[in-house]
């Protein structure tokens, strides 16, 4: 096994077909706060450790922070489609000398959600970290109640490892979190699948898939 530590990620922007990722900056948090507007109800918020935000300079004030930090190192998701930030996603749990890292801390405004646009995010994200860096474990793990975050974690392929009982307290609530991970001899294959999927040949004229997305 290559024991060689792994580089460290940069804040570099990431640009795919329908989205671009730019690292997170408190020049953003203005259009991060129109977005979470659309959520009414705060639901994107619910297994979230923070937020919702109760003004938009609450909202800066997280942001600003949170752009400073080196882990998570956190990116802005600025869909084409509305050419405004509408959500962010993380690199985390970084650890070069074992070759492992995370995605994490994703929050998509409701109307980026379920769109081609939140998947080629993470997808970016999944590649920068596997194919240009080299990691050999990729994880991803959320709330064991968060029944959405396992679903996609399935849909882009990683394998369940199992639940760590009460290992945290967020707001108030114990929480129970669910582990997956895609390992990079996975790796080859899950990226094949969600490439197919990108793909233009499997949209329509509505910009609707022909396809669904499962994890090979």
């Amino acid at each position: 096994m290559d024991a060689t530590p792994r580089p460290l990620p940069a804040r570099i922007p990431h640009k795919g077909r329908s989205v671009d990722l730019e690292p997170l900056h408190v020049r953003h948090a203005a259009d991060l706060w129109r977005a979470a507007q659309s959520d009414q109800e705060g639901a994107s918020w619910a297994y979230m450790g923070y937020g919702p935000f109760a003004d938009e300079a609450a909202m800066r004030t997280f942001v600003g922070h949170f752009a400073t930090t080196h882990d998570p190192m956190a990116f802005a998701v600025r869909p084409h489609r509305s050419g405004t930030v509408d959500g962010w996603l993380t690199l985390m749990e970084i650890q070069p000398a074992n070759a492992h890292i995370e995605i994490g801390h994703i929050w998509f405004s409701p109307r980026m959600q379920r769109s081609r646009a939140a998947t080629e995010a993470v997808f970016l994200l999944m590649r920068h970290a596997m194919d240009d860096l080299g990691y050999r474990r990729l994880t991803w793990k959320c709330n064991a109640l968060n029944a959405p975050s396992r679903a996609a974690a399935a849909r882009y392929g990683f394998t369940y490892e199992g639940t760590l009982r009460a290992v945290q307290v967020t707001k108030g609530r114990r929480r129970d979190t669910a582990w997956f991970s895609i390992l990079e001899e996975e790796w080859p294959a899950q990226r094949a699948a969600i490439e197919a999927w990108l793909d233009d040949s499997n949209w329509d004229a509505q910009g609707r898939p022909k396809r669904s997305l499962r994890g090979a």
